[in-house]
């Protein structure tokens, strides 16, 4: 497999189907090609945590982090969404970039506690930050990530949650190590 560049991958990241109706509750919001990007060939580049790794990205949505990693050599990525419609539009991504190691499945993420412990080395995600009515939701994503995660979890947080965030990663005894060289968080 060829070593893709950060440019290479974030031009090949703007290719990839958005939402088409973002569905406001769900905060359906893009992760953006360049952020998308920059936390991808990091976590692969200086942490070894994608190539021939089982991954799973948690919100998934259309899909950007998870055809990233892909195409970074992930043995697999599995995108998990509570929404039918991301996951049409994650399917037509998928197929337009024929890839064949990316799965989807859809379910609550909140659910997903304690029924798949362990059983990826990666975890990915963009998670809704609580802003909806829904307070709490990245946290929630957070401590079931840390519960599937064999190894590393990467997570893009507000930066006015990213306090919080670490407390409650410590408090469920994970160590933490925050960065903010993109434009925003994670």
């Amino acid at each position: 497999m060829k070593k893709l560049r950060l440019k290479e991958l974030e031009s090949r990241l703007q290719q990839v189907d958005g939402f088409e109706k973002p569905k406001l509750l769900l905060e359906q919001y893009p992760t953006r090609p360049h952020i998308a990007a920059c936390m991808l060939y990091t976590i692969h580049n200086t942490y070894d945590d994608i190539e021939n790794k089982v991954v799973a990205d948690l919100g998934c949505g259309s899909g950007v982090l998870s055809i990233g990693t892909a195409m970074l050599g992930a043995g697999l990525c599995v995108g998990f969404d509570i929404d039918e419609d991301a996951l049409e539009i994650f399917n037509r991504n998928v197929e337009e970039f024929e890839l064949t190691n990316v799965d989807m499945i859809q379910c609550d993420v909140s659910s997903l506690s304690n029924r798949m412990s362990k059983s990826f080395d990666t975890v990915i995600m963009n998670p809704p930050f609580g802003t909806k009515n829904n307070k709490g939701t990245d946290m929630v994503f957070l401590k079931t990530a840390l519960e599937m995660a064999r190894t590393a979890v990467y997570s893009l947080h507000k930066s006015s949650t990213r306090e919080e965030a670490a407390v409650s990663a410590l408090s469920w005894l994970a160590s933490i190590e925050l960065e903010a060289n993109l434009s925003g968080s994670w």
